[in-house]
Formats: C-alpha cells, structure tokens, sequence
C-alpha cells in the first residue's frame, strides 16, 4: 500500500495504530471466510485471530514504513484446498472478504463519528480525531488498491474466479505479465515520466470519492 507525507509523532503513532487494525481485519477476513469454505489452513496455523502479530508480514511492513509500499500482511488461503464443489465462489468468497471488510471498517467509523457528534469530536485529544478520520481514508484506500486487477493484488484473483473457465485460464497464463505491469506501475508511482502517475490515478479519483462521501455522512 502507498502513503507518503511529512508526519509528527502524534500522526505518526496515529497511522500506526491505523494500519495494524486495517491490516489485520483484512487478513482475519481473508482467513475466516477461507476457513469457512473449506480451508482448514487458517485453523492449523492459527489464523483465526484478531492479533495482529500472527498476520502481520514483517518485511512488508518495514518496507511500507521506509519507502511507503509494502505487502501487509498475509493469508494462507488456497482454493486447492477447498472442496470440488463451488470451488471458484468458494474461492471469491475468501479472496473479496479482505479488501470489503476494509469497507465496512471504514462504514462503521464513519457511523461512530456521526454517533459522536462534531462538537463532541473536536473536542476530543488530536491523536483520537486523526485516527478516527484515517480509520476511514486509510480503509477506503486499503479497499480501491485492493481491488487493483494485477497479480499479486486480490483484484486480480478476484477477477480470476468470476472469469469462465477458459478465460480463466488465459487469465493465469499472463499472471507473470500482470505482476512486472504491477512492479513496474509501483515504480512509476516513485519515479513518475514528466510526472505521470498512473497508479496513483488509478487509486486517488475512486478513493477520495468515496472518503468523501463517508465523511460528509460522517459529519453531516
């Protein structure tokens, strides 16, 4: 995931605090709903918890807190190891539990600031109204790269189960071809050509969309 910009220890402590409840809703979601269709990997290996030490990926981690991109977490999730039957919804079913939960965290934050009130709100300490409000940029942000169609993205395994079996297999025959165009969108997104952001297009326009609206429901 991207983030940039200048930040004190307040916003720091803030996006911290963020993204490990973002990231772990995600990966919980990815594993309880796997584990629901039929992969019990989720349960061998622990997964079925809200602790974010058990998903956090620690190399992602620390590259999204150096360069600002990195692979979150993860979900032991395979549709190899779900039942024959309904497989490819079984499989959706996993794959589109992360990045929506990420919707529906930001939905319920943006019901508690409106349960809570503007007055009450901005009287509130800094750190609680910065992470009330990134609860929902951040998760909305979480959900529209997410549903990204390139590999290793869960777009793009989304688009993967909804195809027709032939089609599908067209789809994976070019997965190497979709993960160097997702390398190489990423690297365009730090060194753009005459400033030229592709990726970031792609993600500003439906995320501050929808940011948008949930706040003005917020705080309207």
């Amino acid at each position: 995931m991207l983030l940039s910009g200048n930040l004190d220890i307040t916003q720091l402590i803030a996006r911290l605090v963020v993204v490990l409840v973002a990231m772990t809703v995600h990966e919980f979601a990815h594993n309880y709903v796997g584990w629901r269709m039929g992969d019990p990997t989720p349960a061998q290996t622990g997964r079925l918890t809200l602790n974010p030490l058990v998903h956090i990926n620690w190399i992602g981690m620390l590259m999204f807190v150096l360069v600002g991109f990195g692979i979150l977490g993860s979900a032991p999730i395979s549709p190899n190891r779900m039942p024959r039957e309904n497989r490819r919804w079984r499989w959706l079913a996993a794959v589109a539990a992360g990045p929506f939960s990420n919707l529906l965290l930001a939905i319920l934050f943006a019901f508690i600031i409106r349960l809570i009130g503007i007055r009450t709100l901005l009287s509130l300490p800094d750190i609680i109204v910065i992470i009330l409000e990134l609860m929902i940029q951040f998760n909305v942000l979480l959900f529209v790269f997410n549903l990204i169609p390139l590999f290793p993205i869960d777009g793009w395994q989304i688009v993967y189960a909804l195809l027709p079996p032939d089609l599908a297999a067209w789809w994976q025959r070019h997965q190497q071809t979709s993960y160097y165009l997702f390398i190489g969108l990423i690297l365009l997104s730090f060194f753009p050509i005459a400033g030229f952001n592709i990726l970031g297009i792609i993600i500003t326009q439906p995320t501050t969309a929808i940011t948008n609206w949930l706040i003005g429901f917020a705080i309207g």
